[in-house]
């Protein structure tokens, strides 16, 4: 809907097509075409006659129809994202761009409270819900912004081939949306765009296995960027010169620094960061590389770290019952988010399942069966969970909730409570999707967060 008011703003002639022609997209046709622009609604295959540019949402995977069809005319296909850095004007504001599998919101919204902390004016944009053509077009509220902290998806980046950011991470990398890009080679690449032009800095995970193929260290090698710019890492460990990492609790720069063979900077205590899991502190290291690489002084990271409040359903503590801790990570809707959360705590009561995508679970359950009190399981894909849990954590209790209405969850929170001792975590971190009983990651939230603070009610005897 922005790329097509704006390009219609700007004179072109619009054809804006749907496959759908439900409620939703009438909806959406009568809007377009009070504006003048024209509908095409129950065909997504053929290209609109006398069509120069084709300009698509991630909805559409690279080898729909209506892009052979562009392929075949010789016409250009752009995403939104390309659209927007093509409408930039002469004035408009650096984009420090954050890329990854998991963690991308997070960071970047952690960047634009550091960059806010420093003074400048910022806006966080792009994937994380803002359009990035109405924040370069300059409508308020984004006129005049300094900077702007950009969340950008393998989806985007497929489609923004002449993308350059100032400065740019990717946080980590992990099997995800391969149905769309159809192999790990193909999705690691369009993650990997993100460095190509970087004029400062490629942040990249100094964390990454040494047999991870490829690892985002790797993507940076491959990217052609401006000349001068560096490659800097972020490590949960001490850093190594161009690099930030932890010291004895604090968060340290060697990177930004006159003498990085010598010299490091203090940048912020663990303490600051909410919550200091150990994924949430690398999420802060990336979003304080970017932060630094813009220029921005030590004394920001700290304010802007200590200021940031993280969105719902993201390691979000819910309430403590009976001295047990109930914590709501529904946004973990893969494997690689759920073992960063549950690397968080222990022991652990673990509520898991949903729809798998073709996901897999034996590496999971393998590296985290230690950590695991018990195991409750909901969804339509529970079983396989079940199945990895039998193989690498067979003295492990598990619960099957089976029941999938609207009471699932209520289920399972209390199959929890009865696996749980005083000191433990009952964590929902499914590792997959949540569309098979719930609308949304959020709803399936709500959902566990209503039945904890119900249980809650019960121990103060509350009606």
């Amino acid at each position: 809907m922005p790329a097509a008011k704006a390009a219609h703003r700007l004179g072109a002639r619009v054809t804006a097509v749907n496959g759908g022609d439900g409620e939703g997209p009438r909806r959406q046709a009568a809007e377009l075409e009070a504006l003048g622009i024209g509908v095409r609604l129950g065909d997504d295959r053929t290209l609109p006659e006398a069509t120069d540019l084709v300009v698509t949402t991630p909805g559409f995977k690279p080898t729909s129809p209506l892009f052979e069809a562009a392929a075949e005319a010789g016409v250009p296909v752009w995403g939104d994202v390309e659209l927007a850095w093509r409408l930039r004007g002469p004035d408009s504001p650096p984009w420090l761009a954050v890329t990854g599998t998991n963690g991308k919101t997070t960071t970047v919204q952690m960047l634009a409270a550091v960059l806010r902390a420093a003074g400048l004016r910022t806006a966080a944009v792009g994937n994380i819900g803002v359009s990035l053509i109405d924040a370069v077009l300059g409508e308020e509220p984004y006129d005049g912004l300094d900077v702007l902290a950009v969340e950008l998806s393998s989806y985007q980046l497929h489609w923004a081939p002449s993308l350059r950011p100032h400065s740019a991470a990717v946080l980590n990398l992990a099997p995800d949306h391969l149905d769309w890009h159809g192999s790990m080679e193909a999705y690691a690449a369009a993650k990997g765009r993100i460095y190509e032009g970087n004029q400062v800095a490629c942040v990249y995970n100094a964390d990454d296995p040494a047999d991870a193929k490829p690892r985002t260290e790797d993507l940076v090698r491959e990217a052609d960027v401006a000349e001068g710019a560096r490659a800097i890492g972020f490590t949960l460990g001490a850093p190594a010169p161009s690099q930030l990492g932890v010291v004895d609790g604090v968060l340290v720069d060697r990177a930004f620094v006159p003498d990085r063979q010598q010299q490091a900077q203090e940048l912020a205590e663990i303490g600051d960061v909410d919550p200091p899991a150990p994924h949430n502190i690398a999420n802060a290291l990336a979003a304080a590389a970017l932060a630094r690489a813009f220029g921005v002084p030590p004394s920001a990271v700290r304010d802007g770290l200590r200021a940031f409040s993280p969105d719902a359903h993201r390691i979000t503590h819910v309430a403590d019952v009976d001295g047990v801790a109930y914590v709501d990570d529904s946004k973990a809707t893969n494997t690689h988010a759920t073992e960063a959360s549950l690397a968080a705590y222990e022991p652990i009561v673990w509520i898991a399942g949903g729809l798998a995508k073709g996901a897999t679970f034996d590496d999971l359950v393998a590296r985290s069966a230690s950590r695991l009190r018990g195991v409750v399981l909901i969804g339509a894909d529970r079983e396989l969970i079940g199945q990895a849990l039998s193989r690498h954590a067979p003295d492990v209790p598990v619960t099957d909730v089976a029941r999938t209405d609207t009471g699932a969850m209520a289920s399972a929170v209390r199959e929890a409570r009865a696996l749980a001792r005083q000191g433990d975590t009952v964590l929902l971190a499914p590792a997959c999707a949540s569309m098979d009983m719930f609308v949304n990651y959020n709803a399936r939230g709500d959902a566990f967060a209503e039945a904890v603070r119900a249980l809650a009610a019960e121990g103060r005897g509350e009606q």
